[in-house]
């Protein structure tokens, strides 16, 4: 029997109707995007529902669909047309939004190789995942305290690869902060300097649906919380760059005030991470906060353009690696037609036409794009037919090798996406420094 093609379902039996599609077979028939039948999904336009976690959408449900929506093919590619789309670019986007920003740069060059400090410093991280700003902090020279995670496998991760506890469970209940106050109690000294947390970014994702009253945007009012209650003296936030541009930015200025209320002035600009020896442009949104009415310090970029580190650079020596399960290094074998299809794809472009947030092959001389993990595409290696290993993903987010993930390769792949480049996390505690150096000792306590 030949397979049903969608375009024909509104001529057939209504028996064949009940077949199911994925949004990836709907998008490509119905020209538009994965994301867009998602939004269309959310909003009740289509009628889905969740099969192994993946969308469904049956032939009736198309159908309907197709019918109400009764539009031209212009008027289509103009809903298209939204802010997930426009703002592919990140770079053009940084541009934009960064203009009006309050910023106080400062020269960490001279500390980027030290080994010497004093761990005299400390700090939480919240929503902590695998650890990239735990590992960068530490490389900064700064202490870890305590972390906070939900995820399973980026517990087992984050417990492997450094000695601070980490408090498994849900940052919104009680029971957890009451785990994490008791560590804090122990503590001597001063308390907690820092307080960080790169707060979940899917509900302010340019990539993403952008609901404003996504439960996930509101994490961050846990972290204010939590902020509230130990008092550190600085704090940094991490976010998405879509962040900014949510109701025309009001997102952003109610963070602000909302600090501002407990005692915080707060910064807030984009950084990339390429400025800062890692071999990927990701630009992340970046809020830092302190109660001492000192400055806060950005890292003042280490390496012009022309310097940044490539894709190259990062994985070439992995290319005839052999699979080794411990080293987070095992590589995905695809049948022949897709690695025909794989090796087609030019640098800088997505396997689907309709999915450009995904499978998308990586510069080899240039920087690359930015790592993520998405609905099981990653991206795509430059030179070989296949996509990226765990182990490169983690090399070009400037994880050293010997940090170890756990769980599936699936999680593992998650965890880096969802990751911190530790080295954008190391330039951001190195200025962090600088500005609580610069209180005096009878300040200190």
């Amino acid at each position: 029997m030949q397979p049903v093609i969608l375009k024909d379902l509104e001529n057939k039996p209504k028996g064949l109707l009940m077949k199911s599609y994925t949004l990836l077979e709907i998008a490509d028939k119905a020209d538009v995007s994965q994301k867009f039948l998602e939004r269309e999904i959310a909003s009740g336009n289509l009628q889905g529902e969740r099969v192994n976690n993946k969308w469904c959408v049956s032939g009736v449900s198309f159908r309907k669909w197709r019918r109400k929506r009764s539009l031209s093919k212009s008027k289509s590619n103009q809903i298209q047309q939204t802010l997930w789309e426009i703002a592919v670019d990140d770079q053009n986007n940084s541009k934009k939004s960064k203009k009006d920003d309050v910023v106080e740069w400062i020269d960490i060059s001279k500390d980027w190789n030290r080994k010497d400090f004093k761990k005299e410093y400390s700090y939480l991280d919240l929503f902590s995942g695998a650890g990239g700003i735990s590992l960068g902090f530490e490389m900064a020279g700064l202490k870890g305290v305590a972390a906070v995670e939900i995820m399973e496998s980026a517990v087992d991760t984050h417990k492997t690869n450094f000695d601070h506890p980490v408090v498994s469970g849900d940052i919104c209940k009680d029971s957890t902060k009451k785990i994490l106050y008791e560590i804090v109690d122990k503590k001597e000294n001063c308390g907690v300097d820092i307080i960080a947390g790169g707060f979940p970014c899917q509900g302010f994702s340019m990539s993403g649906y952008r609901v404003v009253n996504d439960k996930r945007n509101n994490l961050y009012e846990e972290m204010l919380d939590i902020v509230s209650n130990l008092n550190p003296k600085f704090i940094v936030m991490e976010n998405v760059v879509g962040l900014r541009t949510m109701l025309g930015g009001k997102v952003e200025e109610k963070i602000i005030q909302d600090y501002k209320e407990i005692g915080y002035k707060v910064n807030v600009t984009e950084l990339c991470s390429a400025d800062y020896h890692t071999p990927q442009l990701r630009n992340r949104v970046i809020f830092i906060g302190n109660r001492l009415g000192k400055a806060n310090y950005y890292p003042r970029p280490l390496l012009d353009k022309d310097r940044y580190l490539t894709t190259k650079d990062a994985i070439e020596n992995l290319m005839r690696h052999p699979d080794d399960t411990e080293f987070n290094h095992v590589v995905t074998r695809h049948n022949e037609d897709m690695k025909k299809r794989l090796s087609e794809v030019e640098e800088g472009k997505s396997l689907y036409k309709n999915y450009a947030d995904a499978w998308k092959k990586c510069p080899w001389d240039k920087p690359s794009c930015t790592i993520k993990e998405n609905h099981g595409g990653v991206n795509i290696h430059p030179r070989l037919p296949r996509v990226l290993t765990a182990r490169e993903m983690a090399r070009i987010q400037s994880f050293p090798d010997n940090f170890l993930f756990r769980g599936t390769k699936k999680w593992q792949l998650v965890q880096i996406g969802n990751a911190v480049p530790p080295f954008l996390a190391k330039a951001i505690g190195l200025a962090l420094r600088k500005s609580l150096e610069s209180e005096s000792k009878t300040q200190s306590c």
